[in-house]
Formats: C-alpha cells, sequence, structure tokens
C-alpha cells in the first residue's frame, strides 16, 4: 500500500475489493449507462449492496460517459456509492476529456455532500479499455488540480483489482509527489 499526504488530503492506493471498504464514507461505482448490475466494478457493486441500489438507480439512468450521480450505499459498508460513466476508449471521444470529467464529478459530489472519505477503482480500464497507465495519469492529474480546493474530502483510496495495476498507480503517485510531469505516455 501506497501512503501519500499533499494540501491535508491522505492519498492511498491498495489492492482491494471497492465493495468491501468499510472505513470509507463512499465508493466510487464504475457504473454502466443504465446504473444497473454488470460486470467488474458495477457487478460487485450491485451484488454486495442488493437490489435496493438498482431501484434507487432507476429514475437517475441513462447517464452519459463522464457523468456522475449520488446514491445511498444500501447494503454496502459504506454512506453513498458516486455512479460514474467511464468512457469506452477508442469510441468515445475525447476520451481522456470524458474520463477527467468523471473523476472531477465524483469529488464535486463528494465535496457537496461533506464526504471526508472516498474509494475510487481504476475508471474505464477494464471491459471499457482504457490503458491502465493512461487513465491513472487522468486520474491524478484531475485530484492534483483539486487538491486545494477540497475542504471535506480528507482521503482519497484508489481500490485496484490486482497487484500490476495498484503498482501502476502508485509509481504515478510517486510521480505526482515528487511533482513530476502527469501527461500521458
Amino acid at each position: 500500500m501506497s501512503v501519500k499526504t499533499l494540501h491535508g488530503v491522505t492519498l492511498e492506493c491498495v489492492r482491494g475489493d471497492i465493495a468491501n471498504q468499510p472505513d470509507m464514507d463512499a465508493v466510487v461505482n464504475a457504473a454502466n449507462a443504465e446504473l444497473r448490475i454488470g460486470g467488474g466494478v458495477a457487478g460487485a457493486i450491485h451484488r454486495t449492496a442488493g437490489p435496493g441500489l438498482e431501484a434507487e438507480c432507476r429514475p437517475l439512468a441513462p447517464i452519459r460517459p463522464g457523468e456522475a450521480v449520488v446514491t445511498g450505499a444500501h447494503g454496502l459498508p459504506n454512506r453513498y456509492v458516486i455512479h460514474c460513466l467511464g468512457p469506452v476508449y477508442g469510441w468515445d471521444e475525447p476520451a481522456a476529456e470524458l474520463l477527467a470529467a468523471c473523476y472531477r464529478n465524483a469529488l464535486g459530489l463528494a465535496e457537496d455532500r461533506g464526504i471526508a472519505s472516498i474509494a475510487i477503482p481504476a475508471i474505464s480500464t477494464g471491459a471499457f479499455g482504457f490503458p491502465m497507465d493512461a487513465a491513472a495519469r487522468v486520474a491524478f492529474a484531475v485530484i492534483r488540480e483539486a487538491l486545494p480546493h477540497l475542504a471535506h474530502v480528507k482521503r482519497i483510496r484508489f481500490v485496484l483489482h490486482d497487484e500490476p495495476s495498484r503498482q501502476v498507480h502508485e509509481r504515478v503517485l510517486d510521480e505526482l509527489t515528487a511533482g513530476g510531469s502527469l501527461e500521458a505516455r
């Protein structure tokens, strides 16, 4: 696990299950447009939360790439779920800007609700095909821009499904804290 603190906000990169983050106020769902159960992150979150989550999501759908909405967490050990629709890489363009909007909108919703801690997956990197390194750079560039303005969010945890993904995020986080460029390579 990598942990860094910048502007009073703790940033973490861990390997784990996004649906099992009991010490976090909110989790981010890498949602589909209809906000329904799916594969990957959306499947894990919906299965753990139970049918009440899908019922609460139904009137909020559909959402477009880059958009985010918030619901209660139902059977999850958190207060909120922030649902973001990431871009399908190579299809939804401009992909990097749409992915950045996901993170920007998720952080904005967290701030609006006074959420202190948020767990985030690697949005769009699974079935949506966004390259992991490029996606991590987009995510951390948005976070670097937002950090000085976060009044409520004090802990951001990236929860990655496997060790290679965690290592990529840790490397990009290290570059962020060393003052390096986060431009896509």
